[in-house]
């Protein structure tokens, strides 16, 4: 894809809206979540039965990812964008119409397979818009609007249902939140005009525009990625830092409210501050990968450096597992809630380093072996505190898995090879 040209503060505004989709995309998502300890109670759901419902939402999730990832690489994201977040939106407000166990697992793979679509479509445009030495930070405000939508949830739920004990209260939050996404889709068609994602040629040329493609050249055929050593490393990078994101988002309130004896009041409080400081570190990322590309380092080291230091934060969960409740505990939680985000925007960054002409697909198809990964995990966790009567053994392993990812990144990415593919060119403005 290619943009006429736009100017820097079109594009920013763009990149805000995809902060907006995002944050939508998370609320829909965290909304169970959030009230899972209370729905767990009113239905007398064990905890592997929660995992059920969060792996069947990991499932449809990636094999939505497939499908769109396949099909915006064919159709205007311009239209496809806006229909999918219609979609989950619906969905999401459909769940506060459940009635028992079974209506609530239809619902959420529906969430999963429709939310899918976010990524592919979201990605396709940060590379289309953004230039190479943009795209860390660009991704990061991409990314950040998670964080946003994890820190409102719990907000607007506490707002809507109080210290309410009515059975059924929980269902509003599912309504309001649900009913957001029409404005961002009439938001999205008044900014974004046809001729402004237009698709680029299969095989890239000289004149593209794209600063990707005079570093690191798309394939002439799609299928040629997977000789590529570049698309394995990250298979293993995606899978290690979707499953620890995840699992920890998934069963955070858990760990407090069952784990560690907090209220739910307290609970959902912690974590508005909690998402808070994934956005810290999710932007953090993109201004010091920024910062030591302007300092001489090379962009991709400058990557590699600024994941790891964000997985070596996400690995404090080992310190939070073995803290009692208390202020120790939370700053520990706030540490991993830096780093575990923080490694999302090198992530993007390093994918859009394999092709400028099928990026849907390679979202889709990274999205869908993380997912696919992940999703019985979830489950399994579930299990495995039924059986222990503790959440700290498997909640201290969560945090480890994006440093794992990076080992195995770096096994398998190729050294720089020169110094025109290391270094910020000259011609582009990280600004």
């Amino acid at each position: 894809m290619e943009t006429e040209s736009r100017s820097t503060s079109w594009v920013w505004t763009v990149s805000f809206l995809l902060l907006l989709a995002t944050m939508i995309n998370y609320m829909d998502r965290q909304t169970l979540s959030n009230l899972a300890p209370r729905i767990s109670k009113q239905w007398d759901l064990s905890n592997e039965e929660y995992g059920d419902i969060e792996f069947i939402f990991g499932v449809t999730f990636a094999v939505g990812s497939l499908f769109f990832g396949f099909l915006a690489d064919k159709v205007s994201v311009r239209w496809l964008y806006p229909a999918v977040l219609v979609a989950w939106s619906a969905v999401g407000f459909a769940t506060g119409l459940t009635r028992g166990y079974w209506s609530m697992f239809l619902c959420r793979g529906l969430l999963g397979f429709f939310e899918s679509g976010h990524w592919p479509c979201a990605l396709v445009v940060t590379q289309g818009i953004l230039s190479r030495g943009q795209r860390v930070m660009g991704n990061s405000v991409l990314q950040s609007g998670a964080s946003l939508g994890a820190i409102f949830t719990p907000l607007i739920i506490r707002q809507l249902i109080g210290d309410s004990t009515t059975a059924d209260v929980w269902r509003m939050p599912f309504f309001v939140i649900g009913s957001v996404g029409l404005a961002w889709a009439f938001l999205w068609l008044l900014v974004v005009k046809p001729r402004d994602l237009r698709r680029p040629h299969d095989r890239p040329t000289a004149q593209s525009p794209n600063t990707l493609d005079r570093h690191s050249p798309a394939p002439s055929r799609f299928w040629n990625v997977f000789f590529d050593r570049r698309f394995w490393g990250l298979i293993v990078m995606v899978i290690c830092i979707n499953t620890s994101w995840q699992l920890i988002r998934a069963w955070l309130p858990k760990f407090l409210q069952e784990g560690r004896g907090y209220s739910e009041a307290q609970a959902l409080y912690f974590n508005s501050i909690y998402f808070v400081f994934t956005d810290l570190g999710c932007i953090g990322a993109g201004l010091a990968a920024l910062a030591l590309a302007r300092h001489g380092m090379s962009i991709h080291r400058s990557r590699v450096a600024v994941y790891l230091v964000a997985s070596l934060m996400a690995g404090m969960t080992l310190a939070a597992a073995l803290t009692p409740s208390g202020w120790l505990l939370l700053a520990f939680l706030l540490v991993v809630a830096a780093g575990t985000l923080g490694v999302f925007p090198c992530y993007y960054s390093f994918t859009q380093e394999l092709t400028s002409s099928h990026l849907g697909r390679l979202t889709g198809i990274f999205s869908f072996v993380g997912w696919l990964v992940s999703a019985p995990i979830q489950k399994l966790f579930g299990a495995i505190v039924d059986a222990r009567g503790s959440f700290d053994e498997p909640f201290a392993l969560l945090g480890w898995l994006p440093f794992l990812g990076l080992l195995g990144f770096l096994l398998l990415w190729p050294a720089e090879r020169g110094p025109s593919e290391t270094r910020t060119p000259k011609t582009e403005s990280p600004e």
